[in-house]
């Protein structure tokens, strides 16, 4: 494939992911093999990926910040804790993982889902994250650091179970908190990638346009929506993901 058609499928397939991303998670999982197919090994694929993660969020950011729907003062505080994991695990981050974590990783999705639904949380729709946080939260954002910054793929689903059931907020925001999240542990994790030679900028500024298109719009729908499409959209995109992950999809 020439340069110029690789480009516009990285456009495209990143504007698929990012929309994906920011409303539920999982992008990564059409992103990474994309950058595989084109010709990238897996650590390159996986260094590549991080500009178009970092973009992609940055524009969600504005897009909910316009929409005056966020709560930056503690999504910092939540993110600050997420960035020793995110170095320790972009340094450990050598190659993809095995077949036996992604089986694993699918068992989880599939428990995430079950947890959506069937939560003991109550009148979560009535909570925007100003309450004082749950102390769990702080170990919880140092393990979603480590796996974020080793392998990226699907965090976006474990951050919103973790967001959703420790401080039991409203899954607007816990968008807003992950999109935020993400973005913050992503810079040292993109910096390790870089500095080990492991990133494709080309690649991955063309990757980032649709993922800053697509992230852009997915904040819009996911505040005009609301939490019930999010449920909606979150429960479809982590089924998919289990199901590719046992090898059914």
């Amino acid at each position: 494939m020439s340069e110029i058609p690789q480009l516009l499928l990285l456009f495209a397939v990143g504007s698929i992911a990012g929309f994906i991303n920011v409303m539920a998670g999982g992008g990564s999982t059409i992103t990474l093999p994309t950058l595989i197919f084109l010709g990238l090994d897996s650590a390159l694929a996986n260094g590549t990926n991080r500009i178009a993660i970092i973009i992609q969020n940055i524009f969600a950011i504005f897009s909910f910040k316009q929409q005056k729907v966020h709560r930056f003062k503690q999504s910092l505080q939540l993110a600050f804790w997420t960035l020793p994991g995110a170095v320790v695990g972009a340094i450990v981050a050598i190659r993809l993982t095995d077949v036996w974590f992604q089986r694993i990783l699918g068992i989880i999705m599939v428990g995430i889902i079950i947890s959506m639904f069937f939560s003991p949380v109550k009148d979560n729709k009535e909570k925007d994250g100003a309450e004082k946080l749950n102390w769990l939260v702080y170990p919880a954002m140092l393990g979603m650091g480590f796996y974020g910054g080793f392998i990226q793929v699907g965090v976006g689903f474990l951050l919103m179970a973790a967001l959703y059931h420790l401080l039991h907020l409203n899954l607007v925001f816990v968008n807003v908190h992950k999109v935020f999240i993400v973005f913050f542990y992503t810079i040292p994790a993109l910096a390790i990638f870089v500095w080990s030679g492991n990133v494709n900028w080309v690649m991955g500024l063309s990757l980032a346009a649709g993922n800053a298109f697509g992230g852009w719009w997915s904040a819009q729908f996911a505040v005009k929506g609301g939490e019930r499409i999010i449920r909606i959209v979150l429960s479809i995109a982590i089924l998919i993901m289990a199901l590719k992950l046992f090898g059914l999809f």
